[in-house]
């Protein structure tokens, strides 16, 4: 969509936008000068690796629990036996439990953000590949999904821990907090999350790593980071 498409607060927003790239410090004094919305707009970073999405080994996945998290809980449930259920409904979970809960979710309950579970579970929970597989809530090592504590992981998850992979262009895309947040707490969200991605550059991974990134709010146009 062209600019001259959008309306007119985005279209006045757009001529504030810096004409280079800026510092992230600078990219977030940028969205705080947009004109405001009647909610929270959430602040989202976007940034293009220098991968190639087809290779395996160069795929980009993982979790990350923000210091300042992203002013949003989740609902997380729990693959786990009846005893390590009882714990996770205690540090948050809304559902928990073995395959009552996998028959419940294999019949079409999806009221919930994340999904963890034990790595014993895992088997009768790989049968619903199908079905939280579309929807991005498939239980994964990788994602940091399945893990033996359980209570830890619905604590960190409820709290807005947040999941990332590459797509297939190579991009990720990462809510880093809410433009209320106060300038410090953004940089310092932010700054994580990017210190995150520099250390997972694939070793098969030529030439420039982070090949672009911008930040944008819900409803306003993107600032290109200076990296």
């Amino acid at each position: 969509m062209t600019t001259t498409a959008r309306g007119k607060r985005y279209r006045a927003d757009a001529e504030k936008v810096p004409q280079a790239a800026v510092t992230v410090a600078e990219a977030i004094k940028a969205l705080k000068q947009f004109k405001a919305t009647k909610f929270d707009q959430t602040v989202e970073l976007v940034v293009w690796l220098g991968i190639d999405s087809k290779q395996a080994d160069q795929a980009i996945r993982g979790s990350i629990s923000l210091p300042h998290g992203i002013g949003k809980s989740k609902k997380v449930i729990a693959f786990c036996d009846e005893a390590t259920a009882v714990a996770a409904k205690a540090a948050g979970a809304t559902e928990a439990g073995g395959d009552e809960l996998v028959d419940k979710v294999n019949k079409g309950f999806s009221d919930f953000d994340v999904a963890v579970a034990t790595p014993a579970m895992m088997r009768s929970v790989s049968r619903l590949g199908r079905v939280l597989g579309p929807q991005g809530k498939m239980p994964s090592p990788k994602s940091g999904t399945v893990v033996d504590d359980i209570p830890t992981a619905v604590k960190e998850y409820a709290a807005g821990k947040i999941e990332f992979r590459n797509d297939d262009g190579g991009n990720i895309h990462a809510p880093v907090g809410k433009l209320s947040f106060d300038e410090q707490k953004l940089l310092d969200n932010i700054e994580t999350f990017l210190n995150r991605l520099r250390a997972m550059k694939p070793a098969s991974s030529k030439g420039v790593y982070i090949k672009k990134a911008v930040l944008a709010a819900t409803m306003t146009p993107s600032v290109a980071l200076a990296l």
